[in-house]
Order: structure tokens, then C-alpha cells, then sequence
């Protein structure tokens, strides 16, 4: 229940401060966005979040209009994206707008990744519907390794045949062990992948939860 209550009053302060702060790059991003790939700026998509509730994620539009069907994953050299758009995915400047999520309670600073009901249905099933007794998050171990691994791979076969299980593996582990100090530990650790990224680093160590998780 303590875990709850801070996490919550973390959730608003840091949705609020970093609001703030982002402002100005927000309307900066939607002007560029409007120059390079006319239509909307803001991709609204219905999400699963706690519960198996649905609600509307707010992220920056990355792709094309009329870009096709929702796909598990995004690969690397995907022709959906426009050029800014691949900018605003490798910085994650596209995700910031799901501060608002946070601060409206669908979301929280830490948590699994909130996938489409069609995704969902598939991947939390058994034991993975536990996955859902908390709120999605910006970030987590599994996010982290999508972001660092993920679009290494060439086909969305190959990426559900070998890395979806260990993601949702990722993302269970998460659920079982959170606390504060774990995600005060995340949110450094994604802060730093993202200046590694930016900086050009490209190869990166497999996250430490994975020794502690079964892929049986």
C-alpha cells in the first residue's frame, strides 16, 4: 500500500515537472512534424492498461499517414517512419506525451509497456495476466531491452520467435520484484541507454534481470 501511495505522488510531481520542461521541445516537435509529414501530430492508439482497461496512449506520430495494420514490432529501416520520426524514436522524445497518461493515472513513470488489445490478448495470457495487475508504464526492464536489442532484427517472425519471450519474461520479473528503489534504479538506467544511443553506442550488455528469469 506504501509502495502504491509514494509511487502515485512520484507519478504526479515528475508528469508535472517534466511537462513543464518540455513545453517549448513539444511545440518545436510539432512543427516539424506538420513541415515533414503533414497530418496529425499526436498518434492517439486505445492501449490495455490495469485490469485489462483500455485507454488512449498520447505519442508523437513517427510514421506516415496511412502507414497499414499495427505490427508487434518496429524493425530496423522500417519505411513507415519518416526521417524525424526515426530521430524522435531513437531519443524517445516520441513517448513523452504519455506524461500526460501518467498524470491522468493510465499510466505510470515505471511500468510494462501497454501494448493494443490484439497484441495483449496473445501475449498475457497464463501466467502473464499478472502483467496487467498494474498500471504500464514509460519504462521497464523489457522496454529497455527492446530498445538496446529489439530492432536488431530483420523480420517480425524472427523478433516474436526469438525475443518476445524473453521481453514478457521481462516484463512479469518486473511485476513481481518492483519497488521504489527499483524503479528509481530504471529510470537512471533508461536515462543513461538514451545518451549512450544518442552518442552512437550501439552494442550493449543483455540486462541483468535475465539471468533471473525461465524461458521454460
Amino acid at each position: 500500500m506504501c509502495y502504491k501511495f509514494f509511487k502515485r505522488i512520484f507519478d504526479i510531481i515528475a508528469s508535472i515537472v517534466a511537462i513543464g520542461f518540455f513545453l517549448l521541445p513539444w511545440l518545436i516537435i510539432s512543427v516539424i512534424i506538420t513541415i515533414q509529414s503533414p497530418g496529425p501530430v499526436l498518434y492517439k492508439p486505445e492501449r490495455v492498461g490495469k485490469n485489462g482497461k483500455s485507454f488512449t496512449l498520447y505519442k508523437f506520430r513517427t510514421m506516415r499517414v496511412d502507414s497499414g495494420s499495427i505490427h508487434v514490432t518496429t524493425l530496423r529501416s522500417d519505411p513507415r517512419i519518416f526521417p524525424f520520426g526515426s530521430f524522435l524514436r531513437k531519443s524517445k522524445l516520441d513517448e513523452t506525451p504519455q506524461l500526460i497518461n501518467i498524470l491522468k493515472g493510465n499510466m505510470s513513470v515505471i511500468g510494462p509497456r501497454p501494448e493494443d488489445k490484439n497484441n495483449a490478448d496473445k501475449l498475457f495470457s497464463d501466467k502473464y495476466f499478472e502483467i496487467l495487475s498494474v498500471k504500464p508504464g514509460l519504462s521497464s526492464p523489457a522496454s529497455l531491452f527492446d530498445y538496446t536489442h529489439g530492432e536488431l532484427y530483420e523480420t517480425e517472425e524472427d523478433y516474436i520467435r526469438d525475443f518476445v519471450p524473453t521481453k514478457i519474461e521481462l516484463e512479469l520479473y518486473y511485476v513481481r520484484h518492483r519497488c521504489m528503489m527499483y524503479d528509481f534504479q530504471i529510470i537512471g538506467r533508461t536515462i543513461l541507454t538514451i545518451i549512450q544511443i544518442l552518442l552512437g553506442k550501439k552494442d550493449f550488455i543483455l540486462p541483468k534481470e535475465i539471468n533471473n528469469i525461465s524461458l521454460h
